[in-house]
């Protein structure tokens, strides 16, 4: 596809700190994080004006889904809006709990494992044509997915001892730094399932869209990323992969014999060079692998034009962090990758007298690279300081918390807000808009990448001639 919708979905650990009498656990934390969005809207499940989802998912985890984007700036601008309308409810939420005698902090923590080793996701979406043959598609994208991690990472640090999954050989019982938060989570390469058996891919047919024309592709093995660099390669590299199989570009056949051997053992080999089975008995390591899928798109790229404005770029940070692995020295990616970042600084830390990766103020400093908080958050703090490269302002992604960006997403917003101030109660969904006193006025809008709609201007019209509500409040940011 020449366009393409994207989006991500983020789920987020929670935690509250007391600083004196008093304890909340994550569930009635959330409850109060969500306090605002339960006054606004009635519910903990909400789509906003700028067309994004909000919503409390199952283990208390706060989540926020991206608008459907167009282009790869407005994922990240969106991606990244999603922090800011949470650090927004915090602060509301730590006010209020002030007003109740509970002075504590509230961490809203951008990761994928919490201290108990359970994993929570990070979800990419990614729009296909209905022609291409998915099943296939899907075979000869796991073996990207599989190896993506060494680029694409989170970063990760490991105490001493087996990890919770078992000893395996080549996977060092002692204290370490993996690439990927996830890829200790995952068994397998596709199946509907997202919890019991998490698989590379999710294969729910859920088009969000005309589904005679497309379906969506839905990666969940992927880390939460906080540099907008590492995200823009992430997502810029899946999509020229998916581009070279749609078109059916010729790539080599690498089916991997174990999925979730193959990921553990590339996680925990910052070399690139640890070998796993293929299922035609050969061995490969992620390197070769990733060179290959690179060369690819590089001559794929050149046949066929640059696509977006990024693409030049995707193609570089993508050479420069294998030449980086290769190299041993990650000193031309240590402000552009996420696990390069980190570990960089958590180096530093140990080179100045920390005893190692399981010291308990470097595991501290690893989940504090992870807070969303601008002021405290580590990434943010060094992307502050100009020591991690960023591609969106800030002025971006605080005008994202609000506004749309050019898709669907535009309509979902503009019904919402004349909703919101004729004070009438709404349905939304991705496809749908509804009003519940008007059941016969409802819009259905299957295309994703439309920005006018003559019935979703009749719905606002309908809107327009309705009273304003006395009782109307405006969103909670």
């Amino acid at each position: 596809m020449e366009r393409r919708i994207y989006g991500i979905e983020t789920e987020y650990g929670i935690r509250y700190i007391p600083k004196s009498l008093g304890h909340l656990g994550p569930e009635e934390t959330a409850r109060k994080l969500f306090k605002p969005v339960v006054d606004t809207w009635r519910s903990t499940n909400v789509f906003l004006p700028n067309g994004g989802r909000l919503y409390l998912d199952v283990g208390s985890h706060p989540e926020y889904a991206t608008a459907e984007t167009a282009t790869l700036r407005d994922l990240i601008t969106h991606d990244k809006a999603g922090e800011y309308l949470f650090n927004d409810l915090i602060n509301q939420a730590e006010d209020s709990l002030e007003d109740e005698n509970l002075t504590g902090t509230i961490y809203l923590f951008k990761n994928n494992v919490d201290s108990a080793d359970n994993s929570y996701g990070s979800h990419e979406n990614y729009m296909l044509e209905r022609k291409v043959e998915f099943a296939k598609l899907v075979a000869s994208l796991i073996p990207f997915l599989i190896t993506r991690q060494i680029i694409v990472g989170a970063g990760k640090t490991h105490p001493a001892g087996p990890p919770a999954w078992g000893t395996q050989p080549g996977i060092s019982a002692e204290p370490s730094y993996s690439f990927s938060q996830r890829a200790d989570h995952i068994w397998e390469g596709s199946s509907t399932a997202t919890t019991r058996s998490r698989p590379l891919i999710n294969t729910r047919d859920e088009p969000h869209a005309d589904a005679s024309l497309y379906r969506r592709l839905h990666v969940i093995n992927g880390d939460s990323n906080m540099s907008q660099t590492t995200t823009l390669l992430k997502i810029g590299a899946t999509d020229l992969v998916l581009r070279m199989l749609e078109e059916r570009y010729p790539l080599k056949d690498f089916a991997v014999k174990d999925t979730a051997t193959a990921l553990r053992t590339i996680s925990h080999d910052l070399t690139g060079t640890a070998r796993f089975a293929l299922a035609d008995g050969g061995e490969i390591s992620a390197l070769e692998m990733q060179r290959h899928y690179l060369e690819s798109a590089r001559a794929f790229v050149e046949i066929k034009g640059e696509h977006h404005q990024d693409v030049a770029y995707v193609l570089d940070l993508w050479t420069r962090t294998l030449d980086a692995i290769e190299a041993g020295d990650f000193s031309t990616i240590d402000t552009e990758i996420d696990w390069a970042i980190k570990k960089k600084l958590l180096d530093a830390y140990i080179a100045r007298g920390a005893s190692g990766y399981d010291e308990p103020r470097i595991a501290q400093l690893d989940l504090a690279y992870h807070d969303i908080d601008p002021r405290r958050g580590v990434y943010n703090l060094l992307a502050s300081r100009g020591q991690a490269k960023t591609v969106v302002s800030e002025q971006e992604i605080a005008r994202a918390a609000i506004h749309p960006p050019e898709t669907r997403a535009k309509l979902r917003g503009a019904f919402i807000n004349a909703a919101r101030n004729a004070g009438e109660q709404f349905t939304v969904d991705w496809v749908h808009m509804k009003l519940n006193a008007y059941p016969q006025h409802t819009v259905m809008c299957k295309d994703p990448f439309a920005t006018e709609s003559e019935d979703v201007q009749a719905l606002i019209k309908v809107l327009d001639g309705i009273a304003p509500s006395t009782s109307w409040a405006p969103p909670f940011i």
